[in-house]
């Protein structure tokens, strides 16, 4: 039995008798340890469901039902459950046992929102925009630069619930650093939520410096002297990933705002000052991101400008040798109408002589477009 029906189960059978009853029917199976940093092996989106008393992860002892009954119970700590791309049938019995609203469970489930911070009574919910940088050998028109995910987060006042989207952004490391800090770690669900705001922010700034290293390049190449085209589709696709990341970014400086300034029921008034630092940390992405913005919009405009300066070249260049061309083409027009009476026609030396006449108006006409810098 999965342990979404397990939960499922628990909001048929109502109230705690139901939480003893699913806990009587969960020991007749062992017992599965969703405290394993892997993917769960019951098959659900379960990652992992730790709960920790005074900043101490206690040991695992059943499943969610009867850690949250625990918890409950003794009035203390809080139950941290990780989920990634759980489905509808999955999140159902989650969302009942912890109370979740259905337009919340519905933004987790569907993901594709956009950075927010939403209140449901006694539980808080926010959505942070994760971030990648993609390694590639080249910068082409096609390249993918920046990859995105979503990381929802639930927070009441004894549990912590994350929903992950995509393939990257993995909390593992999150947790275990959290773990070697019990002090902070104590001060409730709300210390998990700043570490996880903390941890997507640092990425962000991660990111914006590896974009940095591409637009450099580009920008180097677009500014050799060495004669070579730079390709503009390069420019715009970076134009394209860098909006990418700025609409992950740039929506999230309200939702932390609320978090420093706001009080909240569910947020430790301690950690407050903390979202404060991650709002300015926010705050130096979104400026090199716009400063990224402005400076990708120069070098196209230089590029444009490089490539009209070039066709002018060309241009001069096509114009002179049409004027070089031009003094035989004339001269011979003339000789070669068919009228009888015509200077040196008949003399012996004519010829040689519009030769020479051509030769040297030909030869005068390419020093001169050499000496203005048209050749």
């Amino acid at each position: 039995m999965s342990m979404a029906g397990n939960l499922r189960k628990v909001t048929s059978l109502g109230g705690v008798g139901g939480l003893r009853k699913v806990a009587r029917l969960a020991r007749r199976r062992p017992r599965v340890d969703l405290s394993h940093p892997a993917r769960s092996p019951l098959g659900s989106s379960v990652v992992n469901c730790v709960t920790y008393r005074d900043g101490v992860r206690t040991s695992a002892r059943g499943d969610l039902v009867d850690a949250v009954e625990s918890v409950r119970k003794k009035g203390e700590g809080f139950v941290w459950l990780g989920l990634h791309e759980p489905t509808d049938r999955e999140f159902a019995g989650i969302a009942e046992l912890f109370d979740l609203h259905p337009l919340a469970v519905e933004d987790a489930v569907e993901a594709h929102q956009r950075p927010k911070l939403e209140h449901y009574d006694e539980t808080l919910f926010a959505v942070f925009k994760t971030v990648c940088y993609v390694e590639h050998e080249e910068l082409t028109a096609t390249s993918e630069v920046v990859n995105t995910g979503e990381i929802m987060v639930f927070v009441g006042k004894d549990f912590v619930i994350t929903v992950r989207h995509g393939r990257h952004g993995s909390l593992g490391p999150l947790r275990e650093e959290l773990e070697s800090d019990p002090h902070q770690l104590a001060k409730g669900p709300s210390a998990v939520l700043h570490a996880i705001a903390d941890h997507v922010v640092d990425d962000y700034l991660t990111v914006t410096d590896s974009v940095q290293a591409d637009i450099d390049q580009v920008e180097t190449e677009v500014f050799a002297e060495t004669g070579a085209r730079v390709d503009p589709g390069r420019i715009y696709q970076l134009k394209r990933e860098l909006l990418e990341l700025k609409r992950a970014v740039v929506p999230l400086s309200r939702p932390l705002e609320d978090l420093a300034t706001r009080p909240i029921r569910v947020v430790d008034p301690e950690i407050q000052a903390y979202f404060r630092d991650v709002s300015d940390h926010l705050l130096r992405g979104k400026e090199q991101i716009a400063a990224f913005d402005e400076l990708l919009n120069s070098i196209l405009q230089a590029h444009l400008a490089q490539v009209t300066v070039a066709q002018n070249e060309d241009m001069r260049k096509i114009t002179a040798w049409a004027a070089i061309i031009a003094v035989p083409t004339m001269v011979c027009g003339v000789y070669g109408m068919n009228f009888d009476h015509m200077p040196e026609l008949h003399w012996r030396y004519g010829y040689g002589m519009v030769i020479g006449v051509i030769s040297v108006a030909c030869l005068t006409l390419y020093r001169g477009f050499r000496r203005s810098g048209w050749l």
